[in-house]
């Protein structure tokens, strides 16, 4: 399958010829040694077919090939200082695989959206509550109390953490941030220290 072009390139002024491909594609285009070395060569600064042919190890022919190859791919775009990579679009790649392995991590704990249970491990435990955090708050709203716990209630129905317990754990892994009698949709960094989960969940920050 093909998207439409990227309209946001990288570089100022830069364009896609055509398309992405999905994430399963990319993996046959960057099989053949040739294209994946003149995308290196890309990566690495090289401009133009030419540069490309002489740090990839390719001939002519081989680069010009590889390339046209990978700006079909929408992987390399002609921007005013030459050949770049565009980013953006292997972002979009990275976002689409993301959904895959993210819901291989939530399965056991998350069906659709209610929480069935909260993992052991603290890493995993923070992942789940984030996905809750971020699918049940709207950033940049504030919620009262009673909103939030609103909020929160279609994931805690028929499961084991009522919305006392979640509201607490989301204050806690600093996910959502508490200041008189006001939530928000917090950080959504690396999960706290023991101590900064304590301060958190006595509302001393």
């Amino acid at each position: 399958m093909i998207h439409p072009p990227i309209g946001h390139s990288t570089a100022p002024g830069a364009v896609a010829d055509t398309g992405v491909v999905e994430a399963p594609e990319l993996a046959g285009l960057l099989a053949d040694p040739g294209r994946l070395r003149a995308l290196s060569a890309v990566v690495l600064g090289a401009a133009g077919s030419a540069e490309v042919a002489r740090d990839a190890g390719l001939t002519s022919r081989q680069a010009v090939e590889a390339l046209h190859r990978l700006r079909a791919a929408g992987l390399v775009i002609s921007g005013p200082d030459g050949l770049a990579v565009d980013h953006d679009a292997l972002r979009r790649l990275a976002r689409a695989a993301a959904p895959a392995q993210e819901s291989n991590d939530l399965a056991p704990f998350v069906e659709g959206r209610q929480l069935r249970s909260l993992p052991a491990g603290r890493d995993r435990r923070w992942n789940v509550l984030a996905h809750v955090a971020t699918h049940a708050l709207q950033a940049g709203r504030d919620y009262p109390e009673r909103e939030l716990v609103e909020a929160l209630r279609p994931w805690c129905e028929d499961g084991p953490v009522d919305t006392s317990a979640l509201r607490r754990y989301l204050v806690e892994e600093g996910l959502v941030s508490r200041g008189s009698g006001i939530y928000r949709l917090g950080s959504d960094g690396p999960p706290l220290s023991e101590g900064e989960r304590l301060v958190r969940g006595m509302g001393l920050e």
